[in-house]
Formats: structure tokens, C-alpha cells, sequence
């Protein structure tokens, strides 16, 4: 397994460099199948609950598993996953949320080019870091991930839609002639990306679910910024409070 210890000073200077980077093995192939196995029983559970749409054509989507069920709360809470987003972040973290994200077979539709810090209602964060988990074999004909790298300098994006592949380039003309890296999992292994990088997922062409769970961290010292939001809007929140407590911990 990839550790904070075995952390070489180039990937650390890779992912600061170009808004990502590839870790093998941030989780074992054994635990990784276990997790596989919990996140598609979830999602039978929220499909015969109704909630969760799973007839979107881009994915399944189950956001805070960790709240719901205690194999999940294992993986997000994960010490290796949390200690290797530290290290290279380079800031002290908390947990922002997590998110299961299924492709079903054949569902023939990409999650279009996207930054994702313009989603959330965060201010005073500079270090978002996600780490996009691969639950099972995720090639690129299965749904991995494809990276524009050196754009998360690009601070001042408003939000972009998954599903129009021109939201990103229509806001950003220039970013659409930068080159595109396309990065392969196998089970356990992980990237790491920033919240700025822009990045897509290709479409799940296979007869196999595309399972993957993302644990996304923010800087300890984020507060509340008053834009809606799926995690903050039951919370009553006022602009400007600390995003901390049991629902945001303190991880690494």
C-alpha cells in the first residue's frame, strides 16, 4: 500500500504541480471488494427507498455514506486515505462529505468536464483535495477519470454542468486546447485531485457496474459561505461560521 511514509517528495511536488495525481494502492484489493460489495447493496437499499435517482443517465449518486452505514464510515474515515490527502495538501483537514458514485453497464454517458470547488459553499479554502477511490477495475472503457492538469490555478470559475460538454470550454475557451491525461484504476487505488482541477469521467461501456467512492476534505479552517447546498441547507447555517464539528471532523 501506498502510505504517507512511502509518499515520494515528486508525487508530492506532481500533485502540487498539476492539480492531481495517481497513488496506487491507497487501499487494499481485499478492502476494496469489501467496500464494492457495501456501496451496491446501499444502492438497492436507496433505489427500493426512491432515494436515489437511479435512472440519471450520468450516475448513481449517494452522498454521505458514512452518516448511513458503518462499512462506508470505514473507508471515508479511512487513516491511510486521510494521511495521504495531508501530505499532500500540505494544511491541516477536515472532512467535507463523501460520495458513492455508481455507473451502471453501458450507461454510454461521460461526466462531462467539470471543476468542483465552485459547487460548494465554502470560503477561506485553498486546499480542497478529493480522493477518487476505484472499488473494483476501473479502465478507461469503464468510467475513470481524465484530467486537464495546471488549471487549478483557475480560482475564478463559476459552477459548470456535468452534463453539457461545452460548459467548461464555453466559460473557459482557452482550457479546451490544454492537454487531457486519462488515468486507469485498478481496485484500491486512487487519485487525488484538487477542487479546482477540472476533470471528467468517461462513459461505463462494460457489462460491469463502475464503482467508486470519493472522500472529499477541505481546510480546517473553511467557514460557510451562503450558496445552497445538498450538506449545508438543513443546517441553518450563517455566513462566515466554521465548517466544523461531527459532521465536518477533523482527519489529518
Amino acid at each position: 500500500m501506498t502510505t504517507p511514509e512511502t509518499l515520494s517528495d515528486n508525487t508530492i511536488k506532481s500533485y502540487r504541480t498539476n492539480g492531481y495525481v495517481h497513488i496506487p494502492e491507497i487501499i487494499s484489493k481485499e478492502e476494496a471488494a469489501i467496500f464494492a460489495e457495501a456501496a451496491l447493496k446501499l444502492q438497492k437499499k436507496h433505489i427500493k427507498e426512491g432515494t436515489t435517482n437511479s435512472d440519471r443517465p450520468v450516475f448513481t449518486q449517494m452522498v454521505n455514506m458514512w452518516r448511513e452505514d458503518e462499512t462506508m464510515r470505514t473507508l471515508t474515515l479511512h487513516p491511510n486515505v486521510a494521511a495521504v490527502a495531508r501530505r499532500l495538501a500540505g494544511v491541516p483537514l477536515r472532512l467535507w462529505h463523501d460520495q458513492t458514485l455508481i455507473k451502471k453497464p453501458h450507461n454510454n454517458t461521460p461526466t462531462e468536464f467539470h471543476q468542483d470547488q465552485p459547487y460548494w459553499p465554502h470560503a477561506n479554502s485553498n486546499h480542497p483535495i478529493s480522493a477518487w477511490i476505484a472499488l473494483v477495475d476501473v479502465p478507461a472503457e469503464r468510467g475513470c477519470m481524465t484530467f486537464i492538469p495546471r488549471a487549478q490555478n483557475r480560482t475564478d470559475l463559476p459552477a459548470q454542468s456535468l452534463g453539457d460538454p461545452r460548459s467548461l470550454f464555453t466559460i473557459c475557451p482557452e482550457l479546451e486546447w490544454e492537454p487531457r491525461v486519462t488515468v486507469p484504476l485498478k481496485a484500491g487505488d486512487c487519485t487525488f485531485h484538487h477542487g479546482r482541477c477540472p476533470h471528467m469521467a468517461t462513459p461505463n461501456l462494460t457489462d460491469d457496474s463502475r464503482v467508486a467512492h470519493v472522500v472529499i476534505f477541505i481546510d480546517r479552517t473553511t467557514t460557510y459561505l451562503n450558496r445552497g447546498h445538498v450538506i449545508t441547507d438543513p443546517l441553518g447555517l450563517k455566513e462566515g461560521t466554521l465548517l466544523d464539528g461531527e459532521l465536518f471532523p477533523e482527519v489529518a
